[in-house]
């Protein structure tokens, strides 16, 4: 038997399976029970930094299920399986796979995975904005090499870097992981960034030619804001603002306002303390506390008028940001 599932479905079933999850001590981190229609076992979805999701899976499907996706703006994801096998329209994790899903818009798949698989393994989600702060440049900007992981409103690009043991044994210590509160959290900030640096590593393997290609680049000067710069960069604060479901990549929000991409990232965080994603996240949880409040909504209706289809990660960033789940909020639990 097959179970075919559209997003919206696939979304609705994670959402009633959260009701019944148990809440994990850690305000980083949340465990969700598999929908029971589909299989058993679980998702531990957890923020190792701002904005930067770690989720480790440990699942079993008892029917194959195909899920449908719909043609969307996608972040930038890094998955590992140690068991199982996950195909989709473009490729196969697992068996010998990982994958490296670029940022940028993804278009319409669908993603199967057979009954009575052991699906393990670890998936890193981010903005590909964040490759500048963890692999930059000598100019202070993003390799040249990574760049086609940061698509923006272009087709986004999917790699499949072959399994090597260093690999598997980085993502076996995630999962494995000893250590409790703070020291968890530290203990996986550094796992995250080897796992991303092995499977980046035949992107960035040839440093001295990038160097070279580099060394006429002219450094990054300081950068000032002039008023007429503060007058765009709030005008791109409220299309934030008013666009939470569905907002505006980088580029098209730097034409809307008539800046360049690098005036954003870098006049962001100097004009309101936080990059433009950051910002953009902080609303949609204001948002969505309020709409929680309301009692009227469902958690996972309320996560889709944000902008999250994945009520996970929603789950993950809004415990991050008031200290109780989506879920506590909804019942009327004060916040932390």
């Amino acid at each position: 038997m097959t179970i075919t599932l559209t997003h919206k479905e696939d979304s609705e079933l994670w959402e009633e399976a959260e009701r019944s999850s148990s809440q994990n001590p850690e305000k980083f981190e949340t465990i969700c029970q598999i929908p029971r229609q589909l299989g058993k076992g679980c998702e531990r979805n957890i923020e190792v930094f701002p904005h930067l999701w770690l989720s480790i899976f440990n699942w079993q499907y008892h029917d194959n299920v195909r899920c449908e996706i719909p043609l969307s703006e996608h972040p930038l994801h890094f998955n590992v399986l140690l068991s199982g096998k996950i195909k989709s329209d473009y490729g196969k994790l697992g068996e010998g796979y990982t994958l490296i899903s670029g940022g940028g818009i993804q278009p319409k798949r669908t993603d199967e995975t057979e009954k009575f698989q052991h699906i393990l393994g670890v998936q890193i989600l981010m903005p590909p904005s964040m490759l500048i702060n963890f692999f930059p440049g000598e100019d202070g900007e993003m390799l040249p090499q990574l760049k086609l992981l940061a698509k923006g409103n272009d087709w986004q690009t999917q790699l499949y870097p072959k399994t090597t043991s260093a690999i598997l044994g980085v993502a076996q210590q995630i999962i494995n992981c000893p250590f409790q509160g703070i020291t968890k959290q530290v203990y996986l900030q550094g796992k995250v960034l080897e796992l991303m640096a092995l499977q980046l590593a035949p992107l960035i393997a040839d440093d001295n030619r990038l160097r070279s290609a580099e060394s006429s680049s002219a450094s990054l000067s300081p950068l000032r804001l002039k008023p007429k710069t503060i007058t765009r960069l709030d005008y791109a604060r409220e299309i934030l603002i008013s666009h939470l479901e569905n907002p505006p990549s980088l580029l098209e929000l730097a034409a809307m306002v008539g800046v360049s991409t690098r005036t954003l990232k870098r006049g962001f965080p100097e004009l309101f303390g936080t990059t433009v994603f950051g910002y953009l996240t902080d609303r949609r949880m204001d948002c969505a506390e309020q709409l929680l409040r309301q009692g009227s909504i469902t958690v996972a209706e309320v996560a889709n008028q944000v902008g999250y289809s994945n009520p996970g990660h929603f789950a993950a960033a809004f415990k991050r940001r008031f200290y109780i789940t989506p879920r506590q909020c909804l019942s009327g639990n004060k916040i932390a």
